[in-house]
């Protein structure tokens, strides 16, 4: 079958159009990773910044004199792969749930992920204490997350139908029944920790360190890994349930897996960096006019484009009213409504 003209011309515009829109996301990392090394409290120079990063890898035999070098490699490094990791993992998890649940809405926050996250985490800080050193709170995030998703598929199981509608009902009622038990753990709780409950509900990096970084990086990786392996018959959802099934994807069973994916991802990014709305919202949404609605390269581009969102909020959160640093979610969360309302406005939703 051969293609008119005009198809060939639009199908290399559109791979041109996505091929520099990933150069230029690609681009906006490298600038914000620098970036982000060098603003703090202490402003340190571009040029510090790379020496001293070149001398961590071995480019670079000269080593930056006084704390410079320890500041870039020990605290903010750390923290800005932290951020990379933690952008991209959940911008490919709000794809892949918005996908399932045929929702344009979905995210992680939307099905009680997060939020039973943040409740295990804040349960630690207010009543039981630090039991496990400094794995107590990711410990007690991660379970929080796990526990939340296991309660959305036994409440969809006892129903009849499984379809997205169930899943996202379900979601929203464990949601708010986590939020009231963090706020009565934050009321009954000790008071003193309330900023640390605050910030943690609200999303951080600082808690970022070499010994916790490859949490981000494993959440970010199992939700990748799930989606590209999986990328056709996420595809087949595109057409719809029926077609899906015809194809010979199991649907009902997907959108279980690809649930249970998404918890076990955004339970581990949750219990390193907090609650941070609305980036599995928005991502999706910015990177299919884009990349398209097929799954491959728009795995790629909302990873791509998650991390650049979380790099240039957690610049902001630290940058704006220094020497305080804002908690992401601040940050996240009035973009997050901002882009509500436009997609209201423009008849989207």
């Amino acid at each position: 079958m051969l293609l008119a003209p005009g198809h060939k011309s639009g199908a290399l515009s559109r791979h041109k159009a996505f091929a520099l829109a990933m150069v230029a996301g690609t681009v906006a990392v490298v600038a914000l990773v620098l970036l982000s090394i060098a603003y703090g409290s202490t402003l340190i120079p571009l040029t510090e910044v790379i020496a001293s990063l070149g001398h961590a890898v071995g480019l670079n035999e000269h080593q930056v004199s006084g704390p410079v070098g320890k500041i870039v490699v020990d605290l903010r490094l750390p923290r800005t792969i932290l951020a990379v990791c933690v952008g991209g993992g959940l911008g490919i998890t709000g794809a892949l749930l918005q996908t399932v649940t045929r929702n344009d809405l979905a995210d992680p926050f939307l099905f009680g992920l997060s939020s039973g996250a943040a409740a295990g985490a804040v349960s630690v800080i207010t009543v039981f204490g630090d039991s496990f050193g400094i794995w107590t709170l990711p410990v007690a995030a991660f379970t929080g997350g796990i526990l939340a998703a296991c309660i959305v598929l036994l409440l969809v199981a006892r129903v009849r139908g499984q379809g997205p509608e169930r899943l996202i009902l379900a979601g929203l009622a464990v949601s708010f029944l986590f939020t009231a038990l963090t706020n009565y753990l934050v009321f009954a709780g000790d008071q003193r920790a309330a900023h640390s409950v605050l910030f943690w509900t609200m999303g951080g990096l600082g808690l970022a360190r070499w010994d916790n970084v490859w949490l981000g990086a494993l959440g970010a990786g199992t939700i990748a890994a799930y989606g590209l392996w999986n990328h056709r018959r996420l595809d087949a959802f595109l057409a719809g349930e029926s077609a899906a099934e015809s194809l010979g994807v199991p649907v009902a069973r997907m959108r279980r897996t690809t649930f249970l994916v998404a918890a076990f991802s955004t339970a581990i990014l949750v219990s390193v960096a907090g609650v941070i709305g609305f980036v599995g919202l928005m991502i999706p949404h910015l990177s299919r006019p884009l990349a398209g609605p097929l799954h491959l390269r728009l795995i790629a581009s909302c990873a791509l484009f998650g991390a650049v969102l979380l790099l240039a909020s957690d610049l902001l959160a630290r940058t704006l009213l220094p020497p305080q640093e804002l908690p992401i979610g601040i940050i996240t969360s009035s973009l997050g409504a901002f882009f509500v309302v436009t997609l209201v406005v423009r008849n989207r939703l």
